[in-house]
């Protein structure tokens, strides 16, 4: 009994180590991890398989050199930017940009210190388009100590699709007038 206490934590010590290892192969930046990109065609689950890559290498091989196939994003890059830019208020809890999911954490604004709100933006598609995104706000207000949910005003929520669909238009034409 001894001897398996004796070597008992240097065995996991070992093991913890080899398994971090394994990992520090794979090089990733914040970039390739926020970035809408994926090779055309694919989802992020099938880039695994492409080119002998990994996950994380999105198609560039074991040599991490040259994309082996066209990129193209999966949702519309402008609608994805202005969701960002119109919730940066709120704290964010995820954004997917491979599923173009954007949720917000409890949001309390300060001339309303009893209630709260919540946003989770869906971006539905590649085009710039009123039905390419979906807001859904959550509202909960303080009642006895206890956060207590509300209904929110359905105008929030068609308020802030609106912003951003305005936001995006706006982006667009930007890069339009660069070009």
């Amino acid at each position: 009994m001894r001897i398996l206490r004796k070597f008992a934590v240097p065995a996991t010590v070992a093991v913890s180590l080899l398994t971090l290892a394994g990992c520090s192969g794979v090089k990733t930046s914040a970039a390739d991890i926020n970035s809408p990109l994926v090779p055309q065609g694919s989802s992020p689950a099938q880039v695994a398989d492409s080119s002998s890559g990994t996950l994380f290498t999105f198609g560039r091989g074991s040599s991490g050199g040259g994309t082996a196939q066209a990129t193209q994003i999966q949702v519309n890059a402008y609608l994805w930017r202005a969701t960002l830019s119109t919730l940066a208020f709120m704290p964010l809890v995820s954004a997917d940009p491979f599923g173009g999911v954007v949720i917000t954490d409890w949001y309390t604004p300060p001339a309303t210190p009893d209630e709260r709100f919540k946003v989770n933006a869906y971006i539905l598609g590649r085009e710039l388009t009123a039905n390419a995104i979906q807001v859904s706000v959550f509202h909960q207000t303080e009642q006895n100590g206890q956060w207590v949910d509300t209904p929110a005003d359905p105008a929030t929520a068609s308020g802030l699709e609106d912003r951003i669909l305005a936001n995006a238009a706006n982006l667009q034409a930007a890069a339009q007038h660069t070009n």
